[in-house]
């Protein structure tokens, strides 16, 4: 979707080179969300999750594996958005 609106970007692959815990925090605080609102539920049941988990051992999950963590996620300097629909990210890059 970036590429049809000419939108020059970076992509990650998250599953090769996965956030890191530091990185997760930094994203949900340009999101100003916690995990569990980026936590894909589908995964989360898969990996036995119950929901009692604490943020941080949530963020510690996700650094080691990244499948519990919504995607895309764009982002532009102190901003991000979650890519569900992919127009959600169009406002990280309209001037």
């Amino acid at each position: 979707m970036l590429n049809e609106h000419g939108i020059e970007h970076t992509y990650r692959e998250y599953t090769k080179d996965p956030l890191s815990e530091e990185e997760i925090r930094d994203v949900l605080s340009k999101l100003g969300v916690g995990p569990r609102d980026v936590l894909r539920g589908r995964d989360a049941k898969k990996a036995g999750l119950t929901g009692g988990e604490s943020d941080d051992q949530l963020i510690a999950l996700m650094a080691e594996n990244p499948r519990l963590l919504q995607r895309p996620i764009g982002v532009v300097g102190d901003k991000a958005a979650v890519g569900r629909p992919a127009e959600a990210l169009l406002p990280l890059v309209a001037t």
